[in-house]
């Protein structure tokens, strides 16, 4: 006894050594200290996140389509099921801190010997209820149940991520499809001037006017421009058949709103508060998944210390051998503790500080990434629509030197070579201002989507104050 004594004093000593240890240190440049609550941001005052940003470009066919990707989007449903999934665990995780009681009715059968010889037979039934309830003296399972709710909140974070993400995806998709929509609209333009311009080239080459050099320039631009069609056709169905997938639906029809050029470009404020980035879902997913690691080590440390468990029994005996019945209970304790594992909770324990200090660099990251997709964002805003106003620049200079090369020719003065050369300049610019302007619009979208879904104007007012 004096020895089994001693051992359990040697193995007690080591366990509250281990755990009075110095708390394992981040890595160097990996904060752990989380922002301000993802729904703390979201309900506080003065900071509300702006839900609907896409209705900001002015097009009701969009915002339908955003709805009903909400509503019918595959990905988005299996990011719900898995905070359904992540709810049940953090609900399981934190049963284990309550009490359990389990309920018997066991029953016997058997014979009995009378003083007189007479043997009989005897039916008995002991039913009773059990419980037994976990002190967690030291926050073992307390700091699992954190994590598991740290763990849900991650999840719920990520199906905040994949919703704007969807969001996003269908504002861009539909930008993309009314710019090829565009796209196809003036090649056909093109195709009908370019016909028009081989029938006069037909008409002089046969009148003697001109030679066939002229004529078999025009059919080669005509041919030339010809493809353009099908091919922008091919690529709006393919951009149709990205959206439905979007929207969860087969492949089909998309509808249409507002063309490229009436869709609008919100306008983007002076100041924006860089706090913003806190309302960006998978920085709350990162910051939730270093909480959850941070209490699993927690957790694990727990688990080298003694385990006191109460347990507790009531119940009564039954028996036609008895003239009454007998009441029966019983209470206990117990106190477990690990004296020998072969370092197996150690190991536990730094796999979990591990893990920790992954998590930590991995919220550094996502937060250097935020840092540079909203610069990204930001300079593609601006750069873009200097670019689209270059463009529209040149499409008009293009459209001017076609009609001064259109009027030479038929005039005599000039030869076809320099009309076909002002259409292709015209055609290139036309096409290229169509792009940027797309691109604009598609840079608007990325802002909001790396500010979280956008701001409010309290947030600058704020910063402004």
């Amino acid at each position: 006894m004096k020895l089994g004594a001693l051992l359990l004093g040697l193995a007690l000593a080591q366990t509250l050594a281990a755990c009075a240890g110095p708390r394992p240190a981040p890595p160097q440049g990996a904060s752990v200290v989380p922002p301000p609550a993802w729904r703390t941001v979201l309900d506080g005052p003065g900071a509300p996140i702006r839900a609907d940003w896409w209705t900001a470009f002015g097009d009701p066919v969009l915002v339908n389509l955003v709805a009903r990707a909400l509503a019918a989007n595959p990905d988005l449903g299996v990011a719900a099921a898995r905070v359904e999934e992540a709810r049940a665990a953090e609900r399981l995780a934190r049963a284990q801190r309550t009490p359990t009681l389990n309920a018997g009715l066991p029953t016997t059968e058997g014979q009995t010997v009378s003083p007189f010889g007479t043997p009989s037979t005897a039916f008995g039934a002991q039913p009773s209820i059990t419980a037994s309830y976990d002190l967690d003296l030291f926050g073992r399972l307390r700091q699992a149940s954190a994590a598991a709710r740290a763990q849900a909140l991650a999840n719920e974070g990520a199906r905040d991520t994949v919703r704007l993400a969807i969001v996003s995806s269908v504002a861009s998709g539909y930008i993309q499809l009314r710019a090829l929509d565009l796209r196809l609209a003036v090649a056909r333009e093109t195709l009908a001037a370019r016909s028009e311009a081989l029938r006069i080239a037909r008409r002089r080459a046969e009148t003697g006017y001109t030679s066939n050099l002229e004529l078999r320039q025009a059919e080669g631009e005509y041919r030339a421009t010809e493809q353009l069609v099908p091919q922008a056709q091919l690529l709006v169905a393919r951009q149709e058949n990205a959206l439905s997938l979007l929207l969860g639906t087969s492949p089909g029809p998309i509808p249409r709103g507002l063309p490229l050029d009436r869709l609008l470009a919100p306008a983007v404020p002076d100041g924006l508060p860089a706090d913003l980035l806190r309302r960006r879902p998978d920085l709350f997913q990162a910051e939730q998944a270093l909480v959850a690691a941070d209490r699993s080590l927690d957790s694990a440390r727990a688990a080298m210390m003694p385990n006191v468990a109460l347990t507790g029994s009531a119940g009564v005996v039954l028996s036609t051998a008895l003239a009454n019945p007998i009441g029966v209970f019983s209470i206990g304790g117990s106190v477990l503790s690990p004296l020998f594992d072969g370092g197996r909770l150690r190991a536990q324990a730094d796999a979990a500080a591990a893990r920790r200090d992954q998590a930590a660099w991995s919220y550094q990251r996502a937060a250097l990434i935020a840092f540079r997709e909203v610069d990204d964002s930001l300079a593609s805003v601006l750069r873009s629509g200097q670019q689209a106003t270059a463009l529209a620049g040149q499409r008009a200079a293009a459209a001017g030197a076609l009609r001064i090369a259109s009027n030479r020719y038929r005039a005599g003065y000039s030869a076809y070579i320099e009309q076909l050369d002002a259409q292709r300049a015209l055609l290139t610019a036309e096409l290229a201002l169509i792009q940027a302007r797309a691109d604009r619009l598609a840079a608007y979208v990325s802002l909001y989507q790396t500010f979280g879904g956008g701001w409010a104007r309290e947030d600058v007012g704020a910063v402004r104050r």
